[in-house]
């Protein structure tokens, strides 16, 4: 089979793609032939050796997969060769197949395509556990969303109109809140254009944002933080711009407000069936059609490094997905 492989760590353009031994099953995994993968933030991190995870060269990259389940080790009880499934690789998922803990791995509805499938867990997943367990969104209460039209930031507008909320959506473009609008965000603020603490102020009537949602950092967070609500909730989802702010917590006493570390991944294996009940509410939705995954792109697996430079050149809206079938 072939797989994109990163064999010293370096930038998009160091990957190869290669010829790599066919997978096998051990006990309690499953082989899952590859039909789409998801990229992702992680994965240009990992591949330039800043993630806090670091398997040992030469790897492949590729956290989210969907495709057919080709081989089941013994012991697996929830999938069966044949089904159509979606699955947390951690890495690993830029290949023809990759090899999953089966409870990493998860069926797919019938009414879900397997790019979609690919692009939906980790996004989806991170944006469900910070709002409705992290924060505990109410319906009726403010949701300020930074970096809003990218893959958790559309997420989290979606999620958040699903639970009632009065969602912000700021980002750094015109034509990316013009697809955060689409995607059901009530407001919008060009945070390139606009002093960000005076509009999130403006637009909640001067009470501030109940929760902020920050996948991004850098300088943008302690402005959100200053525009926070009485006893509101900052979630800590990540730090795409590069920096890691330093906040000063008189803030939080000021204001009586929380701020809150969203781990997703932790999450999911330490709470498996929390994570678990989760999910299965994020697919009653998507059936329902409350919730509608944006595809930016979908490369084939040569173009790995093109759709990792999307991704870092911030060009994305919604998610870009890796199709190694088209090698």
């Amino acid at each position: 089979m072939k797989a994109v492989l990163c064999k010293q760590y370096g930038p998009p353009e160091s990957l190869v793609v290669d010829d790599v031994p066919s997978l096998t099953a051990s006990s309690g995994q499953v082989v899952i032939d590859v039909h789409a993968s998801g990229v992702n933030f992680p994965d240009l991190l990992i591949i330039e050796n800043k993630y806090q995870f670091k398997p040992p060269l030469p790897f492949s990259p590729g956290g989210e997969v969907a495709g057919v389940v080709k081989e089941a080790g013994s012991g697996v009880t929830n999938v069966k060769v044949g089904d159509r499934v979606l699955a947390s690789s951690g890495f690993g998922g830029f290949a023809q197949e990759v090899a999953c803990a089966a409870q990493a791995v998860m069926p797919i509805p019938k009414e879900m395509d397997f790019a979609t499938a690919s692009a939906f867990l980790m996004t989806y997943g991170t944006s469900h556990y910070a709002l409705k367990d992290r924060a505990q969104l109410k319906a009726g209460e403010s949701l300020l969303v930074l970096g809003a039209a990218g893959g958790v930031g559309l997420s989290a507008v979606e999620i958040g109109k699903v639970l009632g909320a009065h969602v912000i959506a700021a980002a750094s473009a015109d034509e990316k809140l013009e697809v955060c609008k689409r995607h059901g965000a009530d407001q919008v603020i060009n945070y390139a254009k606009d002093d960000l603490k005076q509009r999130i102020k403006e637009l909640t009537g001067g009470q501030g944002a109940d929760v902020v949602y920050d996948p991004v950092g850098g300088d943008f967070s302690e402005a959100a933080l200053r525009a926070t609500a009485w006893e509101g909730r900052f979630l800590v989802i990540g730090f795409a711009a590069g920096e890691i702010p330093r906040i000063p917590l008189n803030l939080t006493l000021l204001k009586g407000c929380d701020i809150r570390g969203v781990f997703w991944g932790s999450f999911v294996a330490r709470e498996p069936r929390r994570h678990a009940a989760n999910v299965k509410e994020l697919m009653e939705w998507y059936v329902a059609g409350k919730l509608k995954p944006q595809i930016y792109a979908k490369y084939p697996m040569k173009d790995v490094a093109k759709a990792l430079d999307d991704i870092a050149k911030r060009r994305v809206t919604g998610k870009v997905v890796l199709l190694p079938k088209e090698a």
